[in-house]
């Protein structure tokens, strides 16, 4: 389960960044983007997925988190 850090880059994408690997990759598709949730599976642009435990409204960005690997 590894720390990430999420964040908006300058184009308005999100961005994945894992530190103790130096890999940040920006994120294609988050299974809940919405009002009522948001987390859950997301896809990264490399095809890694990752799980991120959904939140009940969108936090505020930069964030770290732990993920779990799928």
């Amino acid at each position: 389960m590894p720390n990430v850090m999420l964040r908006n880059n300058a184009a308005g994408q999100l961005v994945f960044y894992v530190t103790k690997k130096d890999h940040e990759e920006t994120v294609v598709a988050l299974e809940h983007a919405g009002p009522g949730a948001w987390g859950g599976e997301m896809e990264l642009a490399d095809g890694s997925r990752f799980y991120l435990e959904p939140f009940d409204q969108p936090p505020k960005l930069p964030l770290t988190v732990r993920v779990k690997r799928l």
